[in-house]
Parts: C-alpha cells; sequence; structure tokens
C-alpha cells in the first residue's frame, strides 16, 4: 500500500472533517492519523492526514476541492524522501550532524550538495561523498555572489534549502526563490538578540538562558516564521565564548528537529507563524 500525506487549509466552516472523510472513504482510502486546529482570529482551518491506499491523485484532489471552500490550498504528496541542499560557511557541528543522521539513514532526505562560501568543509562533505561547491563571495558583490550560487542550485530540484550556520545575508532577490523552503538555524532564542554575535550580546545581558531557533526565511532578519527552538541554561562562569561553544549542542539539535518536521511535512505557515502536527 503507498501512503500520502493530504494538508489542507482554509477558511473555517462546519462540517470539513465530514467532507473530507466522505471523500477519502469514497476513494477507499484508509486515514492512518490526522490532526486538525482552527485558527480562531483569522477563522482558517488547518489539516494533516496520513493515507494508505492507491489513487489518482489528481482525481482526489479534484473531488476535495469541489467539497471545500473556494481558495483552499490542498497538498497530497506520497510519502518519500525529499531532496535537500546544505549550505554552510565555516562552522562544521550543524552540517556534520546532519551529514551523520543521513549516513546513519536516520534522515528521510537525500542530500543533494553542499555550498559554501569557503572551502573549509570541502573535507568533511568528501569524507561522506557528498558534492561541494566552493562558492567564494571574495571581490564579488552580494548580488553577484547570489547569481553564483543559484546557478549552482539551477542543476539540482530541491524541495528544502538547508542554512547550517551560512553566516551571509541573503537578499530579498534570493529569499524569493525559495519561498518557505529555506530553513535556518539561528544561535539565539528569537526575538532576542537578533543579527550577528548573539552570544556576545547575550554575555552582555548576563542572560541565565541561551537557546537557538530554526525559521524559515523571509525578507526581515531573523524574523521568519519559527520552526523550533530550545534552550540550555548557564550561569555567570561564562564568558561568551564558552556561550558560543555551550550553544553549539543546541543548534544542532534545533536545526535537526526543525529539519525533520520539515521533511514529514507536519508544517503550515499561517501569516508569520507556523502550525505544527
Amino acid at each position: 500500500m503507498k501512503e500520502y500525506i493530504l494538508k489542507i487549509d482554509c477558511k473555517d466552516e462546519q462540517g470539513l472533517i465530514y467532507r473530507i472523510a466522505d471523500v477519502v472513504f469514497k476513494y477507499q482510502l484508509n486515514i492512518i492519523k490526522n490532526d486538525e486546529f482552527v485558527d480562531a482570529q483569522f477563522q482558517k482551518f488547518f489539516f494533516r492526514a496520513k493515507l494508505s491506499g492507491t489513487m489518482d491523485k489528481e482525481a482526489f484532489k479534484g473531488t476535495l476541492k469541489a467539497m471545500l471552500p473556494n481558495n483552499a490550498n490542498i497538498y497530497l504528496s506520497k510519502v518519500a524522501k525529499k531532496n535537500i541542499v546544505l549550505m554552510g560557511t565555516k562552522e562544521s557541528h550543524c552540517i556534520g550532524d546532519i551529514l551523520l543522521k543521513h549516513y546513519s539513514n536516520e534522515l528521510e532526505a537525500n542530500i543533494l550538495a553542499i555550498i559554501s562560501n569557503y572551502d573549509d568543509l570541502g573535507s568533511l562533505a568528501q569524507k561522506f561523498d557528498i558534492p561541494y561547491y566552493h562558492v567564494s563571495h571574495e571581490d564579488l558583490k552580494r548580488e553577484e555572489h547570489e547569481e553564483e550560487i543559484l546557478k549552482v542550485l539551477s542543476k539540482y530540484e530541491i524541495d528544502f534549502l538547508v542554512l547550517a550556520k551560512y553566516m551571509r545575508i541573503l537578499s530579498p532577490d534570493f529569499v524569493k526563490h525559495y519561498k518557505n523552503k529555506m530553513i535556518n538555524i539561528h544561535h539565539s532564542f528569537l526575538p532576542a538578540f537578533i543579527g550577528a554575535n548573539p552570544y556576545k550580546q547575550a554575555y552582555s545581558r548576563g542572560v541565565k538562558i541561551i537557546g537557538a531557533t530554526a525559521h524559515f526565511v523571509n525578507d526581515d532578519l531573523d524574523e521568519g516564521p519559527i520552526i523550533s527552538q530550545d534552550v540550555i541554561h548557564i550561569d555567570h562562569t561564562l564568558g561568551w565564548k564558552e556561550m558560543q561553544k555551550a550553544g553549539r549542542n543546541v543548534e544542532k539539535v534545533v536545526l535537526s528537529n526543525a529539519l525533520d518536521l520539515a521533511l514529514e511535512d507536519r508544517i503550515f505557515v499561517n501569516q508569520n507563524k507556523t502550525i505544527i502536527f
């Protein structure tokens, strides 16, 4: 039996669950698991289900669309590994963690390539037999550098672009190519300490917890919809470099969790927030 993920978001109305279940029954499919949520503020309905069976996908979607409110968004995909590209700069902990999960077959993804503006991570990519592209930013304007990266990315069909400690700000022109498909790890518990050197900022404020945030990238620096967050406790004995070292473990876990949620189609973006099943 094939398995599918069905995601629906639309205006909330009475009887939506019944209508969806009726279509699923008529197509002789089985609901393995389902979740739903209504955003009362915006009167919007969100639904996710894992289905099993065989179907004509376009016919099934067409029948569903006829039963749902106008402008309903319907996503239907067969359960399968997704294609991702990793981007990094010099730090290896986040990329290394993802590569290890991929190596041990714990990642529901095919890693197509790693792109970096430095060559520091090349030997790591080689160890895992992943194509590595060193796209230097030296002597290039930001737009020129991004054009070179887009040339590399155009070689691949990508479901998600993962910024695993990629330490350059991307322009709106670049971001528009990967709306809600680009996941970044920020080394701070956002919205605190946006921008560069958050550990230095946190040290200056004498914080007692530090954290990390994985989020989708949008046009506003470190303000995209948040997917996953976590924190650890620290005390006054740690300088900012020790805080940075301690924070790397949190960064790995948070990015890994966010990536799993994306690969399993568990995320809806609503306004500048996420709904996660």
